[in-house]
């Protein structure tokens, strides 16, 4: 099967559906979700993810955000979200979800790649108190070019969500699946019509990226740090409470957090004196 092309970036008009079933949804899904809010009810002090409430509503930028599956807790808790994605399918979707929770005066979106927001945002809209950038990084072809995009968004004292692809964990994979010439020529990119990413990427160069902006990591967390090691696909969906409650239990604990196929880091801006 031929490969992805890791020259351009990904659009995923014709696996929306699939990303909305494989990625978002079951139990992998709850997963996801379950770490990203433990994560931000630790350390973000407002709703929908702590009993703070902000004294007006918080502008939230949904970057890559797809169907907007988290960022619309935000619109659901009073708070204006911009979703911007640059695959019309996505928006789609994420306009079907918007449509349904009534929540078309809470937010907008913009079809275009992160790259182009410039081009859809006025000056006085470029700082967010949040910046979500899900599962997008390792689908780009210059990934620290848009990490330093995203930190020009996020205003003093914001916050920038971020989660990306593990390669750690895609070559984990391959070796208990004795894929082993795959690891030998460093072949992981996925294949065409895949949902393995072009560029998945080590979480130490991602936190090197980020040690080098105004940022200071406030949480790190595997995510489905062994559920996706698990060969049995019917012992993987048994006793999902108990898997996802170990899910976090292990998210930030070594070797298991770098085994998550995903990271997320949690960061504040540093507002610069």
């Amino acid at each position: 099967m031929s490969k992805q092309p890791v020259h351009q970036d990904r659009n995923f008009d014709d696996l929306a559906k699939r990303f909305q079933k494989n990625i978002y949804g079951g139990l992998k899904g709850e997963i996801r979700l379950a770490v990203l809010e433990r994560d931000f009810r630790e350390h973000f002090f407002y709703s929908p993810f702590g009993e703070k409430s902000p004294t007006k509503p918080l502008r939230v930028l949904d970057a890559g955000g797809g169907q907007g599956q988290f960022s619309l807790r935000f619109a659901q808790a009073g708070h204006k979200v911009i979703i911007c994605d640059i695959s019309s399918e996505m928006l789609k979707l994420a306009e079907q979800e918007v449509e349904k929770l009534g929540l078309q005066q809470q937010v907008q979106l913009i079809h275009c790649a992160i790259q182009d927001l410039p081009q859809y945002l006025d000056v006085d809209s470029c700082e967010f108190d949040v910046v979500l950038c899900h599962a997008v990084m390792e689908w780009v072809t210059n990934p620290q070019a848009l990490l330093v995009s995203l930190n020009a968004y996020v205003k003093p004292d914001g916050f920038l969500s971020l989660t990306f692809y593990n390669l750690h964990s895609l070559i984990y994979k391959n070796l208990l699946r004795t894929n082993f010439k795959k690891i030998q020529q460093q072949d992981f990119g996925g294949a065409r019509g895949s949902l393995t990413p072009i560029n998945p990427l080590y979480p130490e160069q991602v936190f090197e990226w980020l040690n080098s902006l105004p940022l200071n990591r406030l949480a790190t967390s595997g995510i489905r740090v062994f559920h996706d090691y698990i060969f049995n696909e019917e012992h993987r969906e048994r006793e999902p409470q108990n898997v996802i409650a170990l899910e976090l239990e292990f998210s930030r604990k070594q070797p298991y957090q770098l085994l998550g196929r995903y990271i997320h880091v949690l960061s504040q801006h540093i507002a610069l004196e």
